[in-house]
């Protein structure tokens, strides 16, 4: 075996780990897969055997791509940093496909990514490596180039943001996650007859412009609303409970994609109103935070 394929194979070895790096700070499959071919390319062009740490080296590779990823993708065109084969040969190119992204999607969590995605490059960068791979403040400073101090701030600011609650020690929040937990394993069981015990009587909908045409809001009352619901409920497996303007309501985010929001209102332990957003503009201001669990 060649030096070059003993390199790829080393490479292979870590791709996993680079993959879940780069999803995390992208939230992209197909973007993640190019961080981790640049990374290979970058290797490859490198004097490897003066690498001590492959793991380590690679990790601050990938980051380094994905902060740059962050900070240019709204003029980055959709292909691959460099396509396969220019320079170095590269090893096999893993192309995503949506089955593989949903899962990975729900295996970090659906609410966290929607979050995630709201966050300033540098604090993404720093709350990633720092929360969810455990690397040292003075990595991560040099890989943003930044003092130490300042990434601990931009990973604090981030984790404020991304954990707006670390449990359910909050009574009132804790009644709210326990009705909307009820509420999404009725909705995707289809129990009509369990959704209309979680909710008010007088139970109503309201929906914005962009989801109007897709959310009756003539319906009144719980049980009528709770028959319809468990019929157009196409969207309930990408939905998960996310604190929304500080109260307990759901996010539908297929692969992590930020889709719509619903924003509930709750009355004698139940809920009794229910706002679906799905504008934009109007998502772009919901406040979300993430459950730690």
């Amino acid at each position: 075996m060649g030096e070059h394929e003993i390199l790829a194979q080393q490479f292979e070895e870590h791709r996993t780990h680079l993959r879940g790096v780069a999803y995390r700070m992208l939230g992209s499959l197909s973007e993640a897969e190019d961080a981790v071919q640049e990374s290979w390319l970058r290797l490859s062009r490198s004097d490897a055997a003066g690498v001590e740490n492959l793991r380590g080296w690679l990790t601050t590779v990938v980051a380094r791509v994905c902060l740059d990823m962050l900070r240019s993708r709204k003029s980055r065109r959709e292909e691959p940093l460099e396509a396969p084969g220019s320079g170095a040969r590269a090893v096999a190119h893993h192309a995503p496909d949506p089955e593989t992204e949903a899962m990975l999607a729900d295996s970090v969590g659906i609410a966290t990514l929607v979050v995630l995605d709201r966050l300033k490059p540098g604090e993404r960068l720093a709350f990633v490596l720092h929360d969810l791979f455990d690397i040292p403040f003075d990595e991560i400073a040099r890989i943003a180039g930044r003092s130490s101090e300042s990434v601990r701030q931009l990973a604090s600011r981030a984790r404020r943001r991304v954990r707006g609650i670390t449990g359910v020690s909050n009574p009132a929040i804790a009644e709210q996650r326990s009705l909307v937990d009820a509420f999404l394993t009725a909705l995707r069981a289809g129990d009509a007859d369990q959704i209309a015990t979680l909710l008010t009587p007088d139970f109503a909908v309201d929906a914005d412009h962009a989801a109007a045409t897709a959310v009756p809001t003539d319906v009144r009352g719980a049980e009528a609303w709770a028959k319809l619901a468990v019929q157009t409920a196409k969207g309930a497996r990408f939905a998960r409970p996310a604190l929304i303007d500080g109260v307990v309501g759901v996010v539908i985010a297929p692969r992590g994609r930020l889709f719509r929001v619903l924003r509930f209102a709750f009355a004698e332990g139940r809920i009794a109103h229910m706002e679906v957003i799905a504008d934009p503009a109007t998502l772009e201001n919901v406040d979300l935070a993430a459950f730690a669990d």
